[in-house]
């Protein structure tokens, strides 16, 4: 992003509490701390998160017979209340779930969602995920303002800053920024070719396994609403990884953000069972 040199005067007393923002590590001197508290305040904020839990966890079986995989517990709660949860500390309460598989047991757990400091609208996606998360994404474009806004899927938990994330996002001037982890085996997740901050390559599953980044996609987005003008026009049903994604990273519209905190897509009861071992929260 282009830079220019300006010279401004600053009362003293702004400029002690000016040094007292400045760690070292997320705010390194004043000019970084001028730009990143004027950003803060001047810059358009991302307000609204759009959760993706839809889908019917087959390969979580048995424990999604009876429950949609989102309502998985995890420490004694859901693993969706964790991510509202995650929403609610960044400041981001204005909450759409797309809903599917048994989604009338997520509608009437968390309501409309006052009961954990939130606002929740709920889309329905169709019974059994079919819409994909293309289409999934797709039926919530109505709700979504003239802003920037946070996409998750909902079998994900992550630590993650989430205020870190949309900084980044402002600053990388891109359609999306895509959160990014590192594994040991990146196979069975989206795999990425790193530049920099730009994304410039993105292969969903790839089914070699031969020199592969270990980056993978977090399944956590800041997406800008003119993300939609690259969906196809006339379907319905698509997979965002697969149709939408790979031509953001073509185009050089798509950032990645790196972060150290504990991830976990909770796909198979292999992966569970490391969660309820490992997750802190």
């Amino acid at each position: 992003m282009s830079r220019k040199r300006i010279t401004i005067t600053i009362n003293q007393s702004l400029i002690n509490l000016l040094d007292e923002t400045i760690d070292g590590a997320k705010i390194r001197n004043r000019s970084h701390a001028i730009e990143y508290l004027l950003s803060k305040s001047l810059l358009p904020q991302v307000a609204k998160a759009v959760i993706l839990a839809g889908g019917q966890g087959i390969k979580m079986r048995p424990f999604t017979y009876e429950m949609p995989k989102s309502l998985i517990s995890v420490k004694g709660r859901p693993i969706l209340e964790h991510t509202i949860e995650l929403l609610r500390e960044n400041n981001i309460r204005d909450i759409v779930i797309s809903i599917g598989y048994l989604g009338e047991k997520i509608r009437t757990y968390f309501g409309d969602g006052s009961r954990f400091g939130v606002k929740i609208n709920y889309v329905e996606q169709g019974l059994n995920g079919e819409a994909g998360t293309g289409g999934a994404l797709a039926a919530v474009r109505h709700l979504i303002n003239d802003q920037a806004f946070i996409m998750m899927h909902g079998d994900v938990l992550a630590d993650i800053n989430l205020i870190d994330l949309m900084e980044f996002h402002r600053n990388q001037n891109k359609i999306a920024t895509m959160a990014l982890t590192t594994v040991k085996d990146s196979s069975p997740w989206g795999v990425v070719k790193l530049h920099g901050m730009e994304i410039k390559e993105f292969r969903e599953k790839p089914k070699d396994n031969e020199n592969l980044s270990r980056l993978i996609n977090a399944g956590i987005y800041i997406l800008e609403p003119n993300i939609f003008d690259y969906f196809p026009k006339r379907s319905k049903s698509f997979r965002l990884e697969k149709v939408v994604i790979p031509h953001l990273a073509e185009a050089r519209q798509l950032a990645g953000f790196m972060f150290e905190g504990k991830w976990f897509d909770i796909g198979t009861p292999e992966i569970y069972e490391r969660v309820i071992k490992e997750w802190p929260k």
